[in-house]
């Protein structure tokens, strides 16, 4: 929004401490503020427990709704387990969104959760327009009094609504733009649904420099500094500009339908020969962009970077010794392989890159010096300079030059390492075609920005990486995930242990022809459990 346009804040420390919580927050707030539940001369009554009786959910939301549907914020606040937190949403549903003649209707109750609709009116500067969604609320009962009260979270009041954030309505912050893809096709969050955040990003970068004018506008303003407002009415359109990005309509429909296949799953593919982004899909309940934005280690898709160090410095090649022994031990931390890989003290490293043995490149961490992986990241690869720029926000990778057992960690996508499915699209590009383009949503020319650059590989060592991911998808790890793609293809399976996860983050990337294409999938287990079978939709579906 733009400035003088008021906001609430939604949320408070008190939202903080309770979202995600429950009724079990409850304690806390009813011993602020609840009712005391006090009884007769025998002393204070029994307070009620076990979950809330059918009744007791109807009558709680009864007046709750009857209370919201009035303007009544602080009567309808105190039907809720976090009352200060309700009631500075509920006062800025008429403050600062104007939002008013609100009708709730309840919809059929499935234990405690009773679905609703919402249908009301937003008025602002002279405009008019009818709103209506849908939201739920669940019905819990506080610990110490035993009431029958509505968990409160932000979304009750709107589904889009998270802890932090503000509704406002006023004078968007930026044009509307309507963005399409290489050939013009146009890209909007209905058809691509996990391109919202994304067209917002580019909405706020682009929207002035589009030719557009800004509107009226219902919107949330999020809380993370920089993040673009989410609109979610529009009461009059300004005049709409137009941003044509490098998407491809095909291969992001493809990565769509891929990840919603598997939670928390993030898909990006690149085309080698320009570093033009081609898709990009993320399938999260929280709206991050972690396709660009993920800070994960990548588990064995860093060995491509960690195979063109050990070449570049001379210490093997890819037939050259790479023994696979069943252990290995640095600094007192011993390192395993995958449950199931034999061992083989003779192998070459091309034999032990197609087999993802961790162990083999461990081994090396006694002659590769503690800043060896960080140089051949940010000077062949271009990462970890922190100078990408995309178009929308981003994140470079890192490779920082960590010594100690994280010298050997690294080298197997452990220890300090992060990346996103962004860096490593990009790092198989780089592979591909030895030269390292900076990926790009949208083209330098839309703003004149200056794209990173670096050394990018010799001949011969892309040739080397490429002969070894070729391996790996035709007779390796990914060789059943690759399996019917013709062309030029090349892959590398991954997956990075995380405490406290059952299972490990799952990692693929690969390419086929001119399309790179890398994918994450957290909680995923191999990389050929999840984030392959994503990777290999968006290769099959081309740019």
């Amino acid at each position: 929004m733009r400035k003088g346009v008021k906001a609430t804040v939604i949320g408070s420390v008190f939202a903080v401490m309770v979202s995600g919580a429950g009724y079990g927050a409850y304690n806390l707030v009813s011993a602020l503020g609840g009712s005391s539940g006090v009884g007769g001369s025998g002393g204070p009554a029994p307070v009620k427990t076990g979950p809330p009786s059918a009744a007791e959910v109807k009558a709680a939301t009864t007046k709750f709704f009857a209370a919201w549907e009035k303007g009544q914020a602080v009567t309808a606040a105190s039907y809720t387990n976090n009352d200060a937190a309700a009631d500075t949403v509920l006062e800025s549903y008429s403050g600062a969104a104007h939002i008013t003649q609100v009708k709730i209707t309840p919809g059929t109750t499935t234990g405690a959760t009773v679905p609703f609709t919402v249908k009301a009116t937003v008025s602002y500067d002279g405009k008019s327009k009818p709103l209506s969604y849908k939201s739920q609320l669940t019905v819990v009962r506080g610990k110490t009094t035993g009431r029958a009260l509505v968990d409160w979270q932000p979304s009750v009041v709107h589904p889009e609504l998270k802890t932090g954030d503000t509704l406002v309505t006023g004078e968007s912050a930026s044009p509307a733009i309507e963005a399409v893809d290489r050939n013009g096709t146009v890209l909007t969050k209905e058809k691509y649904p996990s391109l919202g955040p994304i067209l917002d990003e580019l909405r706020t970068k682009y929207g002035d420099k589009a030719g557009g004018s800004p509107g009226i506008e219902l919107a949330i303003k999020h809380q993370t500094e920089g993040s673009a407002d989410t609109t979610l009415l529009t009461l009059e359109k300004g005049r709409t500009g137009k941003v044509r990005t490098t998407l491809s309509a095909s291969a992001q429909a493809a990565a769509e339908k891929a990840v919603t296949k598997y939670s928390e799953s993030s898909v990006v593919a690149v085309q080698p020969s320009t570093g033009q982004v081609l898709a990009v899909a993320n399938h999260r309940d929280d709206g991050f962009n972690a396709a660009f934005l993920g800070q994960l280690a990548p588990g064995s898709t860093m060995k491509i970077i960690s195979a063109a160090t050990l070449i570049d410095t001379g210490l093997t090649s890819a037939s050259g010794p790479g023994p696979c022994p069943p252990t290995a031990t640095w600094q007192s931390q011993t390192f395993h392989n995958l449950t199931g890989l034999s061992p083989d003290e003779g192998a070459t490293l091309s034999d032990s890159f197609a087999r993802s043995c961790n162990t083999a490149f461990v081994k090396f961490a006694d002659d590769v010096k503690v800043d060896s992986l960080t140089k051949e990241a940010e000077d062949r690869f271009g990462l970890g300079r922190d100078n990408w720029k995309t178009g929308i926000p981003s994140f470079d990778g890192s490779v920082p030059a960590s010594g100690g057992p994280d010298t050997a960690a690294n080298l197997i996508g452990q220890g300090q390492v992060q990346m996103s499915p962004l860096n490593m699209a990009s790092v198989t590009a780089t592979a591909k075609t030895g030269t390292f383009r900076q990926p790009v949503i949208v083209a330098q020319s839309l703003d004149d920005r200056q794209l990173a650059t670096a050394q990018g590989l010799s001949a011969s060592t892309s040739a080397q990486l490429r002969a070894m991911m070729n391996r790996t998808a035709t007779s390796g790890t990914a060789a059943g995930i690759m399996a019917g793609l013709g062309g030029n293809i090349g892959a590398k399976t991954g997956s990075a242990e995380v405490d406290g996860q059952s299972k490990s983050n799952s990692w693929f990337t690969g390419y086929r022809n001119d399309i790179a294409a890398a994918a994450m999938t957290q909680d995923g287990g191999h990389g050929i459990d999840a984030a392959g079978p994503i990777v290999r939709a968006v290769l099959a579906a081309g740019g």
